[in-house]
Order: C-alpha cells, then sequence, then structure tokens
C-alpha cells in the first residue's frame, strides 16, 4: 500500500474536504496585498470546484495544486484597485488576471465566444473569507505536477492521497466535462444537432 503521509495537496482540502453550501450566494475575493488589495464580488455559488496540477494556474505557497472553481462570468465584477490587474499570458485560452504586486490570480476569464466554456470565469475560492462556496469535486491535471518539479516518484501517493480525499485524480478534466468539451465540438461540426 502507497503511504500518503506527508502528501500535501493543498491547503483548502489537506485538512478534509469541506462541504459546500448549496444556497451559498457568492462572497468577495481578495488578493493578498496588505494594502490597496485588488477585491472581486462574486454574485453565485460556484460549480466544478476542483484542485488542479496545471502549471498556469496561481497556488498558494507551499502548495502542489491550485484549487478553481467556475462561476457565470455575468455573477463576477471589480470591487477595487481593478488597475492593478493585468493578464498573465495573452495567448492562453483562459486570460488569467493577477495583481501586478502580490502575483495572486483573481480571475480566469475565457474571450474566445467559440471556447467551450465561454461564459464561465475561473477563480480560487480560498481567496473569500466567507464559508459555503462549493466543494472541490476531482483533481485534475494530475500528472502536469511533475512539470511543476515534484519528484515522479511521489506521484502514487499524491494519487492516493487525491482519492483519500474523494477527489478523483485524472489527467484532464473531469468526465463531465470532457462530455461538455465534446458535445460543443460535435455541435459546432454538425456531428450533433445544434
Amino acid at each position: 500500500m502507497t503511504s500518503t503521509d506527508g502528501v500535501s495537496i493543498h491547503p483548502a482540502v489537506d485538512h478534509g474536504v469541506k462541504q459546500g453550501n448549496p444556497g451559498f450566494s457568492g462572497g468577495t475575493l481578495t488578493c493578498h496585498c496588505s494594502t490597496n488589495p485588488v477585491k472581486v464580488s462574486v454574485g453565485a455559488q460556484t460549480a466544478h470546484n476542483h484542485v488542479c496540477g496545471c502549471t498556469k494556474c496561481w497556488k498558494p505557497d507551499g502548495a502542489t495544486f491550485s484549487q478553481v472553481a467556475v462561476v457565470s462570468r455575468d455573477s463576477v465584477r471589480i470591487l477595487e484597485n481593478g488597475d492593478k490587474l493585468q493578464i498573465v499570458d495573452e495567448t492562453a485560452a483562459i486570460q488569467r488576471h493577477r495583481c501586478r504586486d502580490c502575483g495572486v490570480h483573481m480571475i480566469g476569464r475565457i474571450e474566445n465566444k467559440d471556447h467551450p466554456f465561454y461564459g464561465l470565469d475561473f477563480m480560487h475560492t480560498e481567496l473569500s473569507g466567507e464559508s459555503g462556496w462549493s466543494a472541490p469535486e476531482f483533481a485534475a491535471f494530475v500528472s502536469s505536477v511533475i512539470e511543476s518539479g515534484v519528484d515522479p516518484s511521489r506521484m502514487d501517493g499524491i494519487r492516493s492521497r487525491l482519492r483519500e480525499l474523494g477527489l478523483d485524480p485524472y489527467d484532464a478534466l473531469s468526465p463531465p466535462l470532457m462530455d461538455a468539451i465534446a458535445t460543443h465540438i460535435a455541435k459546432r461540426s454538425g456531428a450533433l444537432p445544434a
């Protein structure tokens, strides 16, 4: 049996996954700046919350994975210090907007109207002081943590710990999200009715 002792995933899940509140209606995300922080209002419950191993997502110090959820872009508003936001990589499908001072990613927005997830903003709910956000449901792009410097010999322990936490590990997105992408593509190509 693979040992999961000492395996850290993300501070928000390392001591167990906290269940969300289905009646939760959103809150405020705040960057890490001690003065003039960027504040973003999210006026709805998030969906598809997950831990992500990709190297593009922002991770708090010491975390192996990021924690990311989505919400309708219509429910997101910049409240304070939006002038501090800058796009990390303008060529990426997800335009990650980070605080130029502390580096924290506040919003990931897709501007391509043909993208399957257009209309959804990606965010890190751990930046909120409110509790009740949707709980992480799975782990995405697990093998990608190797690209960030994790020794490949640790992967069995990492996958075992994810399963202990109830976060099924995938090297892509979860099957329902992959199905949504494939359905979008099939409708655009005419393979399925629009």
